[in-house]
């Protein structure tokens, strides 16, 4: 069983660039969006990820991550998952003792950018660098799965 801790951020400037690492594309849909759980198929990169997530409390959820053949993840993706679909890539970004996330969507959410940061803990404390904006943790509106059905744009 795994946990994740994660906090989530609009991005307010392009200066995470400069410290980028690895990108990353990624293609996602889910074959469950209920509020208490979600089960995700992700084509990251060329590899097939299986993803099954709790309702968060707080920062922290349940987490349980899968390897698939990425053969599997497509037809997946194609054939069992509703469209729009979840297309992004993935920048990992190096900011003092921790790499944060920072996705930048296509599609029909093409515009939006959002830095995740993973945590240890809770309470741990981590550096904001100063392109970070808003906290939107806890604004289910910038999940994923709701990503996926309603774009940003009619926030």
């Amino acid at each position: 069983m795994g946990i994740e801790i994660e906090r989530k951020f609009l991005v307010k400037s392009l200066h995470w660039k400069k410290n980028i690492t690895e990108a990353i594309p990624i293609r996602q849909a889910y074959l469950c969006s209920d509020p208490e759980r979600t089960v995700r198929v992700r084509l990251w990169g060329t590899e097939g990820k299986l993803t099954i997530k709790s309702k968060a409390k707080n920062s922290s959820r349940l987490e349980f991550e899968y390897d698939i053949p990425s053969s599997e993840a497509l037809k997946m993706l194609d054939a069992l998952c509703p469209f729009p679909q979840i297309q992004k890539t993935r920048f990992l970004v190096q900011n003092g003792r921790h790499v944060w996330e920072v996705d930048v969507f296509e599609g029909h959410n093409e515009g939006l950018i959002v830095a995740e940061i993973e945590l240890e803990a809770e309470d741990e404390s981590f550096e904001l660098p100063d392109w970070v904006g808003e906290d939107v943790t806890e604004d289910h509106r910038y999940s994923n799965s709701s990503l996926a059905q309603n774009s940003f744009r009619d926030f």
